[in-house]
């Protein structure tokens, strides 16, 4: 696959994107309470604030030592814990280039709003695949997969830096990249047979996003590049 590492694409609304930072910072910091053993620990984390699908739809009960919140509210909270610090850093690394143009174009509320109910949508879809599955979901791959479906709606011609095989850098536009990454996950989602990877979560993420932008971003806010009347010139 590829690793991104640069957009040309600055800000125009926003100062800065506080949520995107928020959110990261959120992530790390829990993360590295888990891994430290300040909070419980991994698997107990997984299995208290991650989606499990069967305990989400009542096939089977939570032991009562885990079931420390609501089953509905692990649809919020399993996209704040991570499995690895190489699942944390690709998840928050593809947020970090994408989640401010996003946020630029939505504002900083409607932007939390939006990575929430993308996360949400993610479980939904994981778990409708796998209704009978007790291993719990974790990770925010299905948000930021909301993030990239919002940016290849707004930002399909921009150019992007990105890693080929951790060592290329190349510069091409983001719909090459982001698109071949949301086929690539449609096509796992397809041809996988078991719920190791929650491929269908990035493909609800990516739906999710790729319509909740045509609602949530700021009005004028053009979608594919198009330019703004005001900038076209006669």
């Amino acid at each position: 696959m590829f690793v991104p590492l640069h957009d040309d694409n600055p800000l125009k609304k926003i100062q800065a994107q506080f949520v995107t930072i928020a959110l990261i910072v959120a992530n790390v910091v829990i993360f590295a309470g888990v891994q430290s053993g300040i909070f419980a620990n991994g698997e107990e984390t997984a299995l208290s604030f991650g989606v499990i699908p069967a305990v989400l739809f009542d096939f089977e009960e939570l032991a009562p030592e885990f079931a420390v919140i609501p089953e509905g509210l692990t649809l919020l909270t399993y996209n704040f814990v991570h499995g690895s610090w190489l699942h944390l850093i690709g998840n928050m690394l593809f947020l970090w280039v994408f989640g401010d143009n996003v946020e630029d174009a939505t504002g900083h509320f409607r932007f939390l709003l939006f990575y929430l109910g993308c996360g949400i949508f993610a479980g939904l879809a994981h778990s409708a695949t796998l209704p009978a599955s007790d291993l719990p979901l974790v990770g925010a791959s299905g948000a930021v997969a909301g993030v990239i479906g919002a940016y290849l709606m707004l930002h399909p011609k921009v150019r992007l830096w990105v890693l080929i095989m951790w060592r290329i850098p190349i510069r091409v536009p983001a719909l090459w990249a982001l698109g071949f990454w949301a086929a690539m996950q449609l096509f796992n989602a397809l041809g996988s047979a078991g719920d190791n990877v929650a491929w269908w979560a990035h493909v609800g993420g990516l739906a999710a996003g790729a319509g909740l932008i045509v609602f949530l971003r700021r009005p004028g806010v053009p979608l594919f590049d198009r330019p703004l009347a005001a900038d076209r010139t006669e």
